[in-house]
């Protein structure tokens, strides 16, 4: 028996099976989209919420004058006049800050660079003594700053009790306007530990077969330092340095602490507008600190949202020149790089 050939089928099916088949693509596609919606919500809600909402309300309010028991009142650029001519503490606010950023913050990427690289070279117990140097990094900063003040008190504390007892005077620390930045950076230096970790983990990623050849060659531990550990892990000092810069242009637990302890112990009034200037003598004076003030103490909250919206411009501006410029010191593995 001969078999029987299909019927050809017409341009008009094959069109609408081809318009089935893309409806049905169609309908897939979205229904994905809708289950990735649906996975995001959360997150969308709140970066909707929680940041936002508050900086675009914050943007608003800066053009405004506002405290909080009257409608925000429309003053154009005035607060941002005040901020840039007018306010007096503006400018030791930012002198401070910017301390932290070219003081404290190398030096605790330093001091954290340090300890790794140390316990990398431990032979026994490396497990306790990365848990001992992590274990302050979960200290709250308030009770951490005023557990330093008790022990750098420049009458009672023990530190400087044990200076007196081999003949050295101790500084006054905290009470004083030359040592309470210092202060501050001891304190920051003790709490490396999440840092600490992630030099860590780049230091123990490291192949070992660069630095096996680069000794076979006669270089020494300088060399190899410079040559082969840094440029390696060169995109984890990157990130310690976005992390820090941002984290100290945020800076205001332990200076508020300090900056009252210093001023109650010392006697120290505020001005006649009833503001804690940064005892002692503005040397804790941060701009989170006034910013705080003018918001949270006076309730300016127009001028402290001007404030705070220059903050984020500036911590964004030295985020993208920092990652902007990482071609030039940052190593990058992988094809092609």
């Amino acid at each position: 028996m001969s078999a029987v050939a299909p019927a050809a089928r017409s341009p008009a099916d094959v069109t609408a099976r081809r318009e089935r088949r893309a409806a049905a693509r169609r309908r897939a596609a979205w229904r994905r989209r809708r289950l990735v919606a649906l996975l995001m919500a959360p997150w969308i809600i709140g970066f909707s919420v929680f940041f936002a909402y508050p900086l675009v309300t914050s943007a608003y309010l800066s053009f405004n004058h506002y405290d909080l028991l009257s409608p925000p009142r429309w003053v154009g650029l005035k607060n941002y006049e005040f901020l840039f001519g007018k306010d007096a503490l503006v400018g030791p606010a930012v002198r401070n800050t910017l301390w932290l950023i070219g003081i404290a913050v190398p030096l605790q990427i330093i001091f954290a660079f340090g300890v790794a690289h140390m316990l990398t070279r431990a032979r026994r117990g490396i497990g306790v003594w990365r848990t001992i140097f992590y274990l302050p990094a979960l200290a709250p900063p308030v009770a951490a700053t005023i557990g330093f003040v008790y022990l750098l008190n420049p009458a009672t504390g023990p530190v400087n009790t044990l200076l007196g007892k081999v003949g050295i005077e101790g500084p006054l620390w905290f009470d004083s306007p030359a040592w309470s930045k210092p202060s501050l950076t001891l304190l920051g230096m003790w709490g490396i530990g999440n840092t600490m970790l992630i030099f860590l983990a780049a230091l123990v990623d490291v192949p070992r077969h660069l630095h096996e050849s680069a000794e076979l060659d006669g270089a020494g531990w300088w060399a190899r330092l410079r040559w082969v550990t840094l440029p390696s892990i060169s995109p984890v000092i990157l990130f310690a340095l976005v992390i820090g810069v941002i984290e100290a242009l945020q800076y205001f637990d332990q200076a508020y602490v300090a900056s009252n302890i210093a001023a109650g112990s010392a006697g120290q009034a505020a001005d006649s507008a009833g503001r804690n200037l940064g005892a002692p003598q503005g040397s804790t004076l941060f701009y989170p600190v006034l910013l705080y003030q003018q918001g949270f103490r006076f309730f300016n909250m127009g001028y402290a949202s001007a404030m705070a919206v220059l903050l984020f411009v500036v911590a964004l501006a030295v985020t993208f020149v920092l990652i902007r410029n990482t071609e030039r010191w940052v190593h990058h593995q992988g094809p092609g790089r």
